[in-house]
């Protein structure tokens, strides 16, 4: 069985575990359930489908259903839109036009850093593919960590929260935050699962993670959009930030995320105090997210992640 196939069918069969058969709709029939979830005819019944085809399409067989049919299946699974984008990126198809281009370099344009270079009051970073940080402003560097001083291969968001005591000590919601990093960076090796890059991440990160490992295996997706973070700050305390992603359409690999906190709140003091305590000296300093190097701007190799 193809990577891809074991990789539909794991998800398959753990979405399926986690439908309460009550909410679906289904009416008691009065037979014990030896495991949690739906039943494979279940499925196939509230997809319209017949139980041959769904069994042999959660055993990873080599079919193709049609998008109207694996929209059908993540209804019935009860599946966000992670979730069934997910589905789609398994199964191999897309609703939209390919997404995926050439891998190599990742190159954040000029106005981009501009752009976070102006939001010098709020911390901002460009993640990349498998959550490369690619760029990040004066404030995050401070807020979080500074990335460009790590080595190229490091300047990963998931293996720093993941193998970096620091990002343990940092997050007072440790837990959910790399919960949530596991499962964004599923849901990104779903889109390309023949990425080296990705596939030598993931193998390093469950070597030396049994939390990543035991995550990873979930097989859950997640979708970062919005939300908060808390944390505990070395120079300025407890904090509570809220953060908004930003597509970029001229490079949907690159995600901006925007972090704020709420107007006269203890968190906003702590974000402008951090501020004043970290403004760059008159001559600049290295949180800059320019290049020390003098080019003006630093790139990101697929290399750098393997």
């Amino acid at each position: 069985m193809a990577e891809t196939n074991r990789e539909l069918a794991d998800f398959l069969r753990r979405a399926r575990s986690q439908v309460d058969p009550s909410r679906a709709g289904l009416p008691p029939d009065g037979r014990v359930r030896r495991v949690p979830g739906l039943r494979r005819e279940e499925v196939a019944l509230l997809a319209g489908v017949s139980t041959d085809y769904y069994a042999r399409l959660e055993q990873g067989r080599r079919i193709t259903p049609s998008p109207a049919v694996v929209e059908a299946i993540g209804r019935a699974l009860g599946l966000d839109d992670a979730g069934r984008a997910h589905l789609h990126d398994l199964i191999g198809i897309t609703a939209a036009p390919v997404r995926r281009r050439a891998r190599g370099v990742q190159r954040v344009r000029p106005g981009l850093y501009q752009l976070i270079d102006a939001l010098d009051g709020e911390p901002a970073l460009v993640l990349g593919r498998r959550t490369d940080v690619l760029a990040a402003n004066r404030m995050a560097k401070a807020l979080f960590t500074d990335f460009e001083r790590l080595p190229p291969r490091r300047r990963n968001y998931a293996r720093w929260m993941f193998l970096d005591g620091d990002a343990r000590s940092l997050f007072a919601d440790w837990e959910v935050q790399a919960r949530a990093a596991v499962e964004s960076l599923r849901l990104d090796a779903g889109r390309d699962p023949d990425d080296q890059a990705t596939t030598a991440l993931i193998a390093d990160l469950r070597e030396h993670s049994r939390e990543f490992a035991h995550w990873w295996d979930q097989h859950r997706v997640h979708q970062r959009t919005h939300g908060s973070k808390r944390l505990r700050h070395p120079l300025v305390g407890e904090l509570t930030v809220e953060y908004e992603t930003l597509s970029l359409p001229g490079d949907p690999d690159m995600t901006l995320f925007v972090y704020t906190a709420e107007a006269d709140s203890p968190s906003k003091r702590a974000l402008d105090l951090l501020a004043s305590w970290t403004l760059p000296g008159p001559a600049g300093d290295a949180m800059s997210p320019r290049d020390p190097r003098g080019d003006g701007r630093r790139v990101v190799d697929d290399a750098d992640s393997a």
